[in-house]
């Protein structure tokens, strides 16, 4: 906790200096303290002005000559009113408050429990069914097969695709883990698919799949209508499928299997943040690999924000010049050659470039686009230079059309962009000249320039044959008059996303308040708080339920790198998996859903993911003594 005296507020001139003199020595004014309330923020409670870009003492000396002003948030450099504390939520960003007395340390943490006694991996009964997700529907009997350790993937389709004969490679390695390949019954694995178009996955293809594994003699069969469905059958064999070290044989425990399997809703993702620290090409290769074992089918890349803009551009080159460093960089090929990575898996690509506002690092190479030199953001709505520069950005990513079945389109291929539209504050458009000329000049507030821009915005992105994706702000602004192709990203209470959907939009959850939000960086919420976020817990409709596209967990990159980004992320987004894909009514218990999580957790462990353990009061936690991963 940090506790500061940055000096006093001034008081009132014009008496004589003998008097001041004597009030100085008698009556000198209260000091004023700083306290920092971590992860939290006030919403809704900001004032004009902001210390964006600069250190927390420069926020503190400009906070302290305000007399509204009451604190500020950081790194974002949101000032607030004095009443802030009223509204304290939870946050990705640090809180600093005035007060007129030190803040209390924080006390000690309570000393960590004892360490259990060891205990044995659990027989497959206790895990029982050793898969994650659970699948829609299963039957299974009580006979343990074994796997010959030459066993062949067939793909008995009529079209033979590279990315199914990638996908057969891949799952030889993830089946058979030891070197040993003994004798087995079961000999080969037969995959059929019938639309074997593998040029980008999209939302709506359809994933399902049946898996049929027998008892005795015979292959394993996987049917699927797309290849996205194949992964997915190939993925829940895998699972299914352990080693034996009494035998030394791989084995597949209650066959016979029968499983007919299809997800809940079409968009389960995870949002990588490559803006506030860079995130390695290694680290998000290892991450996309990761994803098909939870079976989430989207990465959603939020590639810039105040602090970096590490992306090539062809169009406006000096975008990159708002980079940390010439190391931390992507190269229009590299970006390539990742959704290229994603897509053998699967796994659709969504960027995000945020604006207005979270868009400083756009200053560094295209000044204009700014509304001054002292004040960055939100982007410049009085130039068309700014939206010249969008519309530019945005064909590169797009290919300026749709992407279509065999013809994919654009460095994102993905028929989905989402352009951001959060944490706008308008104060800087009111109080630079030019701007505010221009508002004026139209009768706009702030707010009005706010709307335009978003609108004028999101008709770039639909006109280049891509859904926007906007954060739930613009819809609280501006309500139906948004284009109802606009699909919104809900991050607040779910009353929310009742009143999204109920105005008939479509839109993606993930819920930052409260104690089961899916902020992955809130290191506090456990798995279990995750896995009861229900996403249409307060939507009474199957309707509006059914508008409800998915959601996703949200990695922000304060703290996390490429250090922490695997056991920030797993296994709790395994969680957030399980409630997207499973049916509802077969999730309801946390008690019973943990022994597959931790078998999952040790699963994702033995694949080389740095899982961390399901148990830690902290997530990312180291464990917490010597102990099986199913019992941590």
């Amino acid at each position: 906790e940090r506790m500061v005296v940055v000096g006093k507020r001034s008081m009132g001139v014009g008496v004589a200096v003998g008097a001041l003199l004597l009030a100085s020595v008698s009556a000198a004014p209260a000091a004023t303290y700083w306290w920092k309330y971590p992860n939290s923020d006030c919403g809704f409670d900001d004032i004009k002005g902001s210390c964006t870009g600069k250190t927390v003492a420069e926020c503190e000396a400009m906070c302290a000559a305000l007399p509204e002003c009451g604190g500020f948030n950081y790194p974002h450099g949101v000032l607030k009113k004095t009443d802030c504390l009223s509204h304290k939520k939870a946050s990705t960003v640090d809180l600093y408050v005035i007060e007129t007395k030190p803040q209390p340390p924080t006390p000690p943490p309570p000393p960590p429990p004892p360490t259990p006694p060891p205990t044995p991996p659990p027989p497959p009964a206790v895990n029982f069914p050793p898969l994650w997700p659970l699948p829609a529907k299963f039957g299974n009997g009580s006979t343990t097969v074994t796997i010959d350790g030459g066993l062949t993937f067939t793909d008995a389709s009529t079209t033979k695709t590279a990315t199914v004969s990638a996908a057969f490679a891949r799952y030889t390695d993830l089946v058979f883990w030891h070197a040993a390949k003994p004798v087995g019954t079961i000999k080969s694995v037969e995959v059929t698919i019938e639309n074997t178009d593998e040029s980008h996955p999209q939302l709506g293809d359809d994933e399902s799949y049946t898996l049929n594994i027998p008892s005795g003699a015979g292959p394993v069969t996987i049917t699927a209508k797309t290849i996205w469905g194949a992964l997915h059958g190939l993925e829940s064999f895998s699972q299914l499928v352990r080693f034996d070290h009494s035998s030394s044989t791989y084995v597949v425990d209650a066959a016979p299997w029968s499983i007919v399997d299809a997800p809940r809703f079409p968009h389960r993702g995870i949002m990588i943040d490559t803006a506030r620290h860079f995130q390695t090409l290694a680290s998000i290769r290892i991450m996309i690999d990761s994803l098909p074992y939870a079976k989430i089918n989207v990465m959603h890349w939020h590639i810039s924000d105040d602090q970096s803009f590490p992306m090539e551009s062809k169009t406006h080159p000096k975008l990159w010049n708002g980079a940390y460093s010439g190391y931390e960089k992507y190269t229009q090929a590299d970006i390539a050659a990742v959704i290229e990575y994603a897509r053998l898996r699967g796994v659709r690509c969504m960027v995000e470039f945020d604006m207005p506002g979270h868009a400083s690092s756009w200053c560094a190479g295209y000044p204009e686009v700014c509304p001054s030199t002292s004040c960055h953001t939100p982007l410049n709505v009085a130039t068309n230079a700014t939206f010249d520069l969008i519309t530019d950005l945005l064909g590169e990513m797009t290919g300026g059309k749709s992407s279509a079945s065999g013809a994919p389109s654009g460095l994102f291929p993905d028929n989905m962009i989402h352009l951001g539209g959060d944490e706008v504050n308008t104060a800087c458009w009111t109080e630079v000249p030019a701007v505010k000329a221009w508002l004026d000049a139209r009768n706009f507030t702030g707010d009005d320039g706010y709307a335009y821009f978003v609108k004028r915005a999101a008709a770039i992105a639909m006109a280049q044959g891509r859904r926007p994706v906007q954060w739930v702000e613009v819809f609280d602004h501006f309500g139906t008059k948004l284009d109802n192709r606009t699909i919104v990203h809900v991050w607040k209470d779910k009353s929310t996303l009742n009143a999204v959907v109920a105005a008939g939009y479509n839109a993606l959850i993930n819920n930052s308040p409260g104690s089961n939000s899916w902020y992955l960086d809130h290191l506090t919420i456990t798995w279990d708080q995750v896995y009861g976020n229900e996403p249409c817990e307060t939507i009474n409709s199957t309707e509006q339920c059914n508008l409800v596209l998915g959601g996703q967990g949200e990695m922000w990159g304060e703290t996390v790198d490429a250090s922490d980004i695997q056991s920030t992320v797993w296994p709790r987004l395994g969680a957030i998996a399980e409630r997207l894909w499973s049916p509802r009514d077969a999730i309801n218990s946390t008690h019973a859903a943990k022994a597959r999580m931790q078998n999952f957790r040790c699963l994702l462990n033995r694949r080389g993911i740095a899982a961390a353990p399901i148990n830690n009061a902290g997530a990312r936690q180291s464990p917490p003594g010597a102990g099986s991963c199913f019992d941590q």
